[in-house]
């Protein structure tokens, strides 16, 4: 599965405003539930309740919020950018900048870590952060993953 067959523009955050891990979850949920037509709440808690198994934050500035939802039908995907960085708690212990928020339905381990580990790897390839995090626009940073998704 590549990543833009479930990213959209207006799930994409260009200059994330939050300064705290939960902050930050709930900035990023917004757009996705809104796009889903699900609570914020709903989301958010979900991500909550992973975090406390231990932080989504892997180091080299990136972190990858995720869950499962009950009820759920199809693979949700944000992405985000900040430019300040965030404590996400890193195993690095370094501030975070690249955000990708995943939700996925509850019955699909499979498709879960499919997407996690496509993720993971393209985010290995510094030139294409540091490209990343130069872009201003939800349509720039749209443009960018999509390129790299394709050459991937």
């Amino acid at each position: 599965m590549k990543i833009l067959d479930a990213l959209t523009p207006e799930t994409i955050i260009a200059d994330l405003k939050s300064r705290d891990k939960m902050g930050l979850l709930e900035e990023m949920a917004t757009p996705v539930a809104r796009i889903a037509n699900i609570e914020v709440d709903e989301i958010v808690r979900v991500l909550h309740e992973r975090e406390r198994l231990g932080s989504t934050g892997i180091g080299g500035g990136i972190g990858i919020p995720h869950g499962k939802l009950k009820n759920l039908d199809n693979l949700l995907l944000g992405f985000g950018i900040s430019r300040q960085g965030v404590d996400f708690e890193s195993m690095d212990n370094r501030p975070t900048h690249i955000f990708f928020l995943l939700i996925t339905p509850e019955n699909s381990t499979g498709l879960h870590l499919k997407v996690l580990a496509r993720i993971s790897r393209i985010l290995k390839n510094e030139p294409f952060k540091e490209r990343l995090m130069e872009a201003t626009s939800a349509e720039e940073l749209y443009a960018i993953l999509g390129e790299e998704d394709e050459d991937f």
